[in-house]
C-alpha cells in the first residue's frame, strides 16, 4: 500500500533509510548496498527527492553525500510514517538535534547486531556518520558489552562501510561520572551532530537538560 502512495519500492526504501537515520549521511553505493536496490534506481529517486526538498546533500571528499532536511515542510507527517513511530523532533537547532530512533526498515539488522553484543545503554552514532568531527569518534558506546562481540560488529560496519571506525566503550557508571565532572570527551558528543541509536533511560536526554 505504501509502494502504491509514493510510487516506487525505492522510493520507499530510502525515506525509510533516511527518516530512520536523521543526521546520518550516506552516499550513493553506501545507500545501494543498504536497501539492497539497483545503482540507476536509486540515483533516479535520490534526484526525485532532491528536487522536492525531502532530502539535501553536499560534496565532500569527493563523495555526493545525502541525508534527509529536518526544515523540509513535511518533515514531521513523513517522520511519523517512516521513523519511529511516536518520536518527534524539535525543529529547533534541527542540524545539531539528536534524534533517537530504531534502525527500521533497511537498517534493522544493523541495530540487531549492535544491540546483540551486550546490554547496551546508549548508542550514539557521530563523527563519520554525521560528518561531524567535533568529538573525534565515530560510535560511542555506554553500557556493559562483550568485546569479542563488539569487536566482530565494528569490523563488519568497516567492511560494510568501506571505511575505518573510531569507538569508544564505557560503563554507565564512567558515562555518569564524566558527565557529573563535565568532561570535554562527552561535553563534545553531546554538542556534536549525531544519531542516537539507543538510549534506553535517556541518558543523553538527562544530559542536556
Amino acid at each position: 500500500m505504501i509502494e502504491q502512495l509514493f510510487g516506487s519500492k525505492t522510493r520507499v526504501k530510502l525515506l525509510q533509510l533516511f527518516y530512520a537515520n536523521p543526521n546520518r549521511s550516506f552516499y550513493v553505493r553506501e545507500i545501494t548496498r543498504k536497501i539492497d536496490e539497483q545503482i540507476n534506481s536509486v540515483r533516479r529517486e535520490l534526484a526525485n527527492l532532491l528536487s522536492i526538498g525531502i532530502i539535501v546533500s553536499e560534496n565532500m571528499n569527493n563523495r555526493l553525500y545525502y541525508e534527509v532536511d529536518q526544515k523540509f515542510e513535511y518533515y514531521e507527517p513523513l517522520s511519523t510514517i517512516f521513523g519511529k513511530p511516536g518520536k518527534k523532533i524539535s525543529k529547533k537547532s534541527a542540524s545539531k538535534e539528536e534524534a533517537t530512533v530504531s534502525a527500521s526498515g533497511s537498517g534493522s539488522t544493523e541495530l540487531d547486531n549492535l544491540q546483540a553484543v551486550g546490554n547496551i545503554e546508549l548508542a550514539v552514532y557521530t563523527g563519520q556518520f554525521t560528518r561531524d568531527e567535533l568529538s573525534g569518534v565515530d560510535i560511542l558506546i555506554v553500557g556493559d558489552v562483550n568485546q569479542t562481540k563488539l569487536g566482530k560488529f565494528i569490523v563488519e560496519l568497516e567492511a560494510q562501510d568501506n571505511k575505518e571506525i573510531r569507538y569508544t566503550v564505557m560503563p554507565v557508571e564512567e558515562y555518569r561520572y564524566r558527565l557529573q565532572v563535565k568532561d570535554k570527551f562527552i561535553a563534545d558528543i553531546i554538542q556534536s551532530k549525531k544519531q542516537v541509536v539507543i538510549d534506553k533511560h535517556e541518558l543523553l536526554t538527562q544530559a542536556t537538560k
